[in-house]
């Protein structure tokens, strides 16, 4: 219908012909959609290396670094997109879709796929590592990510449930405040232990010592690429989902996470490898931190923040299994990839009942 209305021509034309030029323009939106995702996955993979050394200059530690840093630096694509889809879009109803996808959606990706992508690390690596099945963390950090993001992400997709526009304002700054407040205490808490990184791309071939200026101005580049990938991507996939006749919350809540997740698991599988796992798995609670709280209380203010069935069992799968790795350590004292595992479980059980839900 969108493609008759916006090229009238088409009615006088044969009907291979219009199928053709049909092709051609689902062709160009999903070429655009791959471009826009290169650019994000590429500019963040340059931000995190930047602000792993603006980290390093300012004598940070593994837990600022991790949880904070490398965390809130991947997270900015799938920060970016529901921002600029609820404050810039021009079709408020599908834009109001993707933003809430996408909220939703990176809480669910990181504590079930990306668990999943992580516990699967030590499997292929065991070999390498040395380790056997043990993973080597700092089980107090990783304890306290989760159990922060259990309480603030409950909250804040408890308040969809609630009327009154004023209670949904206080509990999206009381957000914003738990956030701040998870910074103070990581910083506090920090221990500086410094191992090696990769060359900041901007000297890579110079032979020589970044200094701050050319960190910063590293950072600002790929800042400024995540901001126009995600403009490109929301644009775009409004188009796709139009042309595929899927609803954009489903094609945000999939499709939208597991592209813009890519760095975390990435970065963590990397991090596994190295037998570095507090950083792996740093990187991913502390991103499950930042998105129960910013992206969520951004969605508070700016949306009517009404969830429909699929985001609330996407919010309580996310719950779940990070409930289980948070009791493992609990009772173990210690962490395995058992219950990182287990996130594939809670993936494939969303996925599956969307898929029935559109097929069906």
């Amino acid at each position: 219908m969108l493609i008759k209305q916006s090229f009238p021509l088409f009615a006088n034309e044969g009907m291979k012909n219009f199928n053709e030029r049909v092709r051609k323009i689902m062709l160009l939106d999903i070429t655009g959609l791959l471009l826009s995702l290169a650019i994000i996955l590429a500019s963040c993979e340059l931000f995190t290396n930047g602000i792993e050394w603006f980290g390093k200059k300012l004598r940070f530690g593994d837990g600022v670094v991790g949880s904070i840093f490398s965390a809130v630096g991947t997270c900015l694509p799938e920060t970016m997109i529901p921002v600029i889809a609820i404050l810039f879009s021009q079709n408020r109803k599908e834009s109001i879709d993707i933003g809430i996808g996408a909220i939703v959606g990176a809480p669910f990706m990181l504590s079930t796929l990306a668990f999943f992508v992580t516990g699967a690390g030590v499997l292929v690596f065991w070999k390498k590592r040395n380790t056997g099945m043990h993973m080597i963390t700092n089980n107090k950090i990783i304890r306290r990510d989760i159990g922060y993001f259990i309480l603030v992400y409950t909250l804040g997709i408890s308040t969809a449930f609630i009327d009154s526009a004023v209670i949904k304002y206080m509990v999206a700054v009381l957000l914003l405040i738990s956030y701040i407040y998870y910074i103070v205490i990581t910083v506090k808490q920090d221990k500086t232990s410094h191992g090696e990184l990769d060359a900041l791309y901007f000297v890579k071939y110079l032979n020589t010592k970044p200094g701050m200026a050319v960190i910063t101005a590293q950072i600002v580049l790929a800042l400024s690429g995540i901001v126009f990938g995600a403009h490109v991507f929301v644009q775009n996939i409004e188009e796709v989902s139009t042309h595929i006749g899927i609803s954009t919350l489903v094609l945000s809540l999939i499709i939208t996470p597991i592209a813009t997740e890519l760095p975390e698991k990435f970065n963590s599988i990397i991090w596994i490898s190295k037998r570095k796992d507090t950083l792996a798995l740093g990187n991913i609670t502390g991103a499950m931190v930042f998105q129960s709280c910013i992206p969520v209380a951004i969605g508070i203010f700016a949306t009517p923040w009404e969830l429909d069935w699929r985001a609330v069992f996407s919010a309580v799968l996310a719950i779940l299994s990070a409930a289980l790795t948070y009791f493992w350590i609990n009772m173990k004292e210690k962490l395995s990839p058992v219950p990182l595992l287990a996130g594939g479980v809670f993936y494939v059980l969303f996925i599956g009942s969307i898929l029935m839900t559109e097929l069906g």
